[in-house]
């Protein structure tokens, strides 16, 4: 099978995580949360997050981000987010569907949302006739790769809070974020002044299972039935628990991470140069963005699979992840050099 640019989800599952899943299924265990297990991943979030930290989990992320929205808002309200935003461009109408707020996007050249983005949306608050902004919704990373810093996050809280509105993160890259920037993830999160956080693993190595996050116990009041409701309570919560025990073992998702994006870079430098090929957005995680020209792509979908990330430009993107590795880069790019010159 060819070698796969086009997602982090693509890859498989880390060793680790297969080993916990298979330790757990060696005897009897309560369902729905009751477990060991369980208990035990909630004190290692609570470890990483804050003790205040409240954390549910569901199926898969676009549950995790439409269940954090729905916790935080009301139908007649607004959520505030970028137009490369998940939640605005892959996730099938769910969250306006569901939590049925109107979604209102702001173009972004680098996928980063910013206070002077925002402040023009922010009008009409207690007017009947105007969905009323609730929730500012940012990714990290971005769609786009970029990282926020602790900086530029807590300007959008202080924003966010200062207008009686809640922050959430669409956190299912995370962890590249924390490893890119060697940050504690309680100053990406919490201490930054998010309020509630959709935390991912699928894409770092986990089989499934997705964590929403709430760092205030407001809107984790009655969560637990808007979860039920939902469809997004996991019977067998051990087996997703179980793999957040691994995952978070000796740092294992900080080390997958941190791998993904030195690759992302290694691919990049060996791209550096390369005629008829342009670098499109900052390499600042696990994905390198570019524009090449039309004939040649289609000749490298032939050998390697990626996405076309806007094909009226030429713009492609190539995601790199935990078992990446530089040969296969190195196939890649030395075939990308022969098609282009």
């Amino acid at each position: 099978m060819r070698i796969s640019f086009g997602s982090d989800n693509h890859s498989g599952i880390h060793p680790a995580i297969i080993q916990a899943i298979e330790e757990a299924n060696t005897a009897y265990q309560p369902s729905y949360g009751e477990d060991e297990y369980t208990a035990g991943a909630l004190k290692e979030f609570q470890r990483i997050f804050g003790s205040g930290t409240r954390v549910f989990f569901a199926f898969n992320g676009t549950g995790a981000n439409v269940l954090c929205l729905k916790a935080l808002t009301q139908p007649h309200n607004a959520i505030i987010c970028a137009s490369t935003a998940h939640i605005n461009t892959d996730e099938c109408g769910a969250p306006e569907r569901i939590t049925g707020c109107k979604l209102i996007d702001i173009p972004t050249s680098d996928g980063k949302l910013r206070p002077q983005d925002i402040l023009p949306k922010l009008h009409g608050f207690g007017f009947q006739h105007h969905s009323q902004p609730k929730v500012i919704s940012i990714s990290q990373v971005t769609e786009l790769g970029t990282v926020y810093t602790p900086e530029e996050i807590k300007a959008l809280a202080d924003l966010a809070h200062a207008h009686d509105m809640f922050l959430h993160m669409d956190g299912s890259r995370l962890a590249n974020a924390v490893a890119a920037i060697d940050a504690d993830p309680a100053d990406l999160t919490v201490r930054a002044g998010v309020d509630a956080l959709s935390f991912g693993g699928t894409k770092n190595g986990m089989l499934m299972g997705e964590a929403v996050i709430f760092f205030s116990p407001g809107p984790a009041h009655d969560f637990l039935y808007t979860r039920k409701q939902s469809m997004q309570l996991f019977s067998k919560s051990r087996f997703i628990a179980a793999q957040y025990l691994a995952y978070f073992k000796d740092g294992l998702w900080l080390k997958n991470a941190a791998h993904a994006n030195d690759m992302a870079r290694y691919l990049a430098e060996q791209l550096a140069g390369i005629p008829r090929l342009h670098i499109t957005q900052k390499v600042e995680s696990n994905a390198v963005f570019a524009v090449i020209p039309e004939d040649c792509c289609q000749k490298m979908l032939d050998k390697h699979f990626f996405y076309i990330w806007d094909e009226s430009t030429g713009e492609v993107r190539w995601m790199c992840s935990f078992n990446t590795e530089k040969t296969f880069i190195d196939e890649f790019v030395n075939d990308l050099k022969n098609t282009l010159l």
